[in-house]
């Protein structure tokens, strides 16, 4: 892996790509890897990664990280959304 890694950096920066910019690249895909591994639950994609959930979810907005492009599935609707959806019963008098 260390060598696959040093390739890849060695490819980078001979394309002219500066260092704030190879770091963040990294960031975004090493985070993404957790996030869609964790079906983007943040919970568990913080706890696998050793940092606070405030912490991975201000590098997602940092990052602009698309959690709905992360899911593996789609999430229910709230339960309230679902609740609107029901058509109402009318009672016969």
């Amino acid at each position: 892996m260390k060598e696959q890694l040093e390739k890849l950096t060695l490819r980078m920066y001979r394309e002219g790509i500066r260092y704030p910019d190879a770091v963040r690249e990294f960031q975004k895909t090493f985070l993404a890897v957790v996030l869609r591994d964790h079906n983007a639950n943040q919970i568990k994609a913080a706890e696998k990664l050793g940092i606070h959930r405030n912490t991975l979810r201000r590098q997602i907005n940092e990052l602009r990280l698309d959690l709905t492009t992360l899911r593996a599935t789609r999430r229910r609707p709230p339960s309230s959304d679902s609740a609107l959806a029901r058509p109402t019963r009318v009672k016969a008098y």
